[in-house]
């Protein structure tokens, strides 16, 4: 079988399928591919590991990271099945693929009971009338770790 976006995609959405059989966590999916070829997979395993990060796409960046050796998925494609949720939308930015190919929408979602508009509106708020209170302390010791780094000669930027 020819390789192409349609057959990863749907290696993605039967590893959604196989996670939910397992009853492992919701029914998500996720495949992160280089040069042709499958480097890491992943299916929603947030019942199963009692880890509310533990959703397809970091599941599977995770490994791909592993696997490559490196914290970064340069010329890596993510084939989900489904629109990342905000988290998984920030753990790609930082993982830093060439792109995201997804099946099913976040309306799609939504319509099953995973609806993520709150966290999208939770965002967009004002830190201080968030649903949950951030209270901020100790910023100038912590700032101080943060002028360390600036200046730390053998860092890893990233």
């Amino acid at each position: 079988m020819e390789k192409n976006h349609e057959y990863f995609i749907q290696k993605a959405i039967e590893l959604a399928e196989k996670g939910m059989n397992k009853n492992a966590g919701g029914p998500f999916g996720c495949v992160v591919v280089k040069d042709d070829e499958i480097i890491a997979e992943g299916f929603n395993q947030v019942t199963t590991d009692n880890d509310p990060t533990a959703h397809a796409e970091v599941v599977a960046i995770r490994k791909a990271c592993e696997n490559l050796q490196n914290f970064q998925l340069e010329n890596c494609i993510i084939y989900t099945s489904c629109e990342p949720c905000p988290m998984c939308l920030g753990a790609i930015y930082w993982s830093r693929p060439k792109a995201v190919y997804y099946a099913c929408t976040k309306e799609d979602a939504a319509e099953i009971d995973f609806d993520d508009q709150f966290i999208y509106d939770e965002i967009d708020k004002d830190i201080s009338t968030r649903s949950i209170e951030f209270i901020n302390i100790e910023r100038e010791k912590g700032v101080e770790v943060f002028k360390q780094w600036k200046v730390k000669a053998d860092k890893t930027a990233y």
